[in-house]
């Protein structure tokens, strides 16, 4: 049975015209002999309004209800497309979780697919049926919907791909594919045809937000191919696959910016074992993501200055915790918020000297200063002033050839 798992996210289906539209793509998909399965996202606008209702009720709004509340959007959108699809002669029906059922494991608002069962599925395809299925969701061991957190519709088509042993899975969204770099801040951005899922985890982490992190890791787990393409324009995508597949001459596939970083320095620390983890135990206690870290050494081995950067909204909270903490001295305390980190990422970094002296280099020649470093094997990072941003991702898009059509 060849099988191909379509996902439309909330921007695909934000109106009753764009289902329409939506439509057409899974009818062309059945015209090619595929067996289409259907995941959709809620309307776009719909999660986050439903949510605002649940805060209007209480602040402290029951988990499990917010997951039966937020999970209603899915499939509103569901029975959307396939009222469209029946209109249109084909047989179709919309599926919810605890129909398939779709089995998870975890904690409401931030569950994981562990199982689904795939017979009345399979036995649906066989009599030629298209299945809409929500996405995001799905039944825990209490009988209970659960939700799958940020990105979870996309980590419901993987799943699916997985289970079904689909030939394809496509994400269809509001953009063409991946691009080198934000195209909303450097027009010069080209769409990549093919990426790893090692460099597209480390994009999406650091702020690309054609899909979220913990979907991609999924991918990457089960070696679902992943395709990224448009639901609004006819044209090839991004394919997200294992390394093995690609074939690239480009030492650097992306560039990535944030505009949402703080830095916070203590100056003077006593060095002396545990006192990093004295620091940034309360943070993580009050799950503060620290990012990038540099620790300096005095010449007398007896002070360190320590640096890290966290999100800007965590930045009065990080303030409190660390005066509050009695368990650490130091001279100075200081915070700063209008920095952005910048990264390269790409595969090629890890046979390929140079690549740090040149970024260094791109970014000297434009009189941009160099706050913090951090690097790993496919990816090179630096805080710089804030300000900067535009110019230093023009230097780096330039230095690394990316301006080039791919």
């Amino acid at each position: 049975m060849k099988i191909v798992v379509l996902k439309f996210g909330g921007t695909s289906v934000g109106s009753t015209k764009k289902i329409k539209k939506v439509a057409e793509i899974i009818v062309d998909y059945k015209k090619k002999n595929y067996k289409v399965i259907v995941i959709s996202s809620a309307m776009s606008g719909v999660t986050n309004e439903l949510i605002k209702k649940s805060f209007e009720i209480s602040k402290n709004f029951s988990e499990s209800e917010h997951d039966v509340l937020v999970s209603s959007g899915e499939q509103m959108a569901c029975s959307l497309i396939a009222g469209r699809l029946i209109h249109k002669g084909h047989k179709s029906r919309s599926w919810l979780s605890w129909q398939v059922p779709i089995l998870t494991v975890g904690k409401h608002k931030n569950s994981r697919i562990n199982e689904i069962n795939r017979n009345r599925i399979i036995k649906y395809l066989k009599e030629g049926g298209i299945p809409i299925i929500t996405g995001f969701q799905g039944v825990n061991n209490e009988n209970r919907i659960s939700t799958i957190g940020r990105g979870g519709s996309d980590a419901s088509a993987i799943m699916f791909a997985k289970f079904f042993k689909a030939e394809k899975c496509i994400i269809y969204t509001d953009v063409e594919g991946v691009y080198t770099t934000d195209p909303n801040k450097l027009k010069k951005a080209k769409k990549i045809k093919i990426i790893s899922y090692e460099e597209m985890l480390e994009m999406a982490s650091l702020g690309a937000k054609v899909m979220q992190p913990v979907s991609i890791q999924d991918a990457r787990l089960n070696r679902i191919d992943i395709e990224v393409k448009s639901s609004f324009i006819k044209k090839s995508g991004t394919l997200i696959t294992k390394r093995s597949k690609i074939m690239n001459n480009k030492i650097v596939t992306g560039i990535s910016s944030t505009q949402n970083d703080s830095k916070v320095s203590l100056i003077g620390v006593k060095d002396k074992p545990g006192v990093a983890a004295s620091i940034f135990k309360p943070l993580s206690k009050n799950l503060i993501n620290v990012d990038m870290v540099v620790q300096n050494i005095s010449a007398n081995g007896k002070e360190t200055d320590l640096t890290f950067t966290i999100k800007a909204e965590d930045l009065s909270k990080t303030k409190k915790i660390i005066q509050e903490n009695k368990s650490i001295n130091y001279r100075k305390l200081l915070f700063e918020k209008g920095v952005s980190k910048i990264s390269v990422i790409g595969v090629g970094m890890i046979t390929t000297p140079g690549v740090t002296f040149r970024m260094f280099q791109a970014l000297a020649n434009k009189k941009i200063n160099i706050q913090v470093i951090s690097t790993s094997e496919i990816k090179i990072s630096v805080l710089i002033d804030k300000r900067n941003t535009k110019k230093a991702l023009i230097a780096l898009h330039n230095e690394f050839n990316l301006d080039n059509k791919k």
